[in-house]
This record gives C-alpha cells, structure tokens and sequence, in this order.
C-alpha cells in the first residue's frame, strides 16, 4: 500500500486552516500547517486557503513569498490547490469596491463583484463540470457550500497545442461565475471543500489522487 500523500497547507494568516487541515486529513492526506518554504516545496501538494478581502489575502501571501512558492511549484509540476479566495488571487487582478488589486497572475483576468440581488452568495450550489473532470469524478451532480461577493466571471487563457486546454467548472448565482479550474498541477476552487460535507471530501479524495 502507498504511503498517504503529504500535503501543507500554507498557514499565511487568511481562511479557516485548520478545518482545511481536518478535511484533507478525512480525505487520506498527511497534513502539516505551516509557511515554511523548505516544507512548502517538498510537499507533495501544497493547499493554499483563502477568506477575506482578494487586497488582503494577496498582502497575507505576500509576506510569506506565497507567489514565488506557488510559482516555484508550478515550474517543477508540483500539485497546487486554491479554495475561495485562494482561488480568485491566481488570477491578474481583484476588483472591490473600485478598487483594483493585482493577485499572482497565473491565469489572466479580473474577479469582479458578481451581478445578482443577493450577495454574499451564501449556501449551496450545484455546478457545472466537464464531463472528462478528475475533479468532480463522480460527484458532479452534487452541490457544494459557497460564501463570496466576488468571483471570475471569463475565462479568458485560450492555450495553444501542445499546451493542454484547461478544465473549467461553472455555477451561477445572478451572473455566472468560475466554480473550480483544472490547469496541470495548479487546481482551485471558489467553494469551501471542507465545508461541503462528503462530496467535498471526495474532491479532496480526488485531488489526491493526482498527486
């Protein structure tokens, strides 16, 4: 039998770390909380939470050098799993409140307040995943928790053979927004896997199967 895949998840100061940790646990990781760099990299995957304002987070990640991590793990093809606003700082730029902030850029393009009466979107929501999803292999009719204002509502990275095209999972709560994304070894999500109850362990548990 394999030993369990190791996995820290990136204790910068931002998101619920320790109920990330106990999900990733529940799905058979080894898991260590810590922004230890030497660690961070030797990881087998690195889980990079996010709750709050996308200006605050990207500072947060800042003073640990989480962009160079990220970037750093991504170049070796290294497994790196965003959740909320851990998700929307891997894109170019974060609006709020007319205010634009730059996030890590890893995939172009702006998270922006979303167009719907009710904001925060808060609860669960089903979502739309490619059928050929890894992600979402066999839970893809099932609905997940989410708790945000904002969220990626383009995808705008359109790679060119023999760059695989990435994954990209849809909800819609007024407008329609970015669920998750499936990009090689950098994967995220904009709902709390660790609050969806047993599906969202199994997409932990699926996660961990491409490590």
């Amino acid at each position: 039998m394999s030993a369990a895949p190791s996995v820290v998840v990136l204790d910068y100061g931002s998101g619920n770390v320790h109920s990330a940790a106990k999900a990733l646990e529940l799905a058979g990781a080894r898991v260590e909380l810590t922004a230890d760099r030497g660690r961070a990299l030797a990881a087998d995957g690195l889980f990079v939470p996010g709750v709050g304002a996308f200006s605050a987070v990207a500072e947060a990640l800042a003073k640990v050098g989480g962009g160079a991590l990220i970037e750093k793990r991504l170049i070796a093809n290294k497994p790196v799993m965003g959740i909320c606003v851990g998700m929307q700082v891997m894109f170019e730029h974060g609006t709020e409140r007319g205010n634009q902030e730059p996030g890590l850029g890893e995939w172009p393009g702006s998270v922006t307040e979303l167009d719907s009466p009710v904001l925060p979107h808060m609860g669960w929501n089903t979502v739309d995943a490619p059928e050929d999803s890894r992600l979402f292999a066999g839970i893809r009719d099932e609905r997940f928790y989410f708790v945000h204002s904002y969220g990626a509502q383009q995808w705008e990275l359109d790679p060119q053979p023999p760059f695989t095209a990435p994954l990209v999972t849809w909800a819609e709560h007024g407008s329609r927004f970015i669920a998750a994304v499936e990009n090689g070894p950098l994967t995220a999500t904009q709902f709390h896997p660790e609050k969806s109850g047993q599906p969202g362990i199994r997409l932990l548990t699926n996660w961990l199967e491409t490590l």
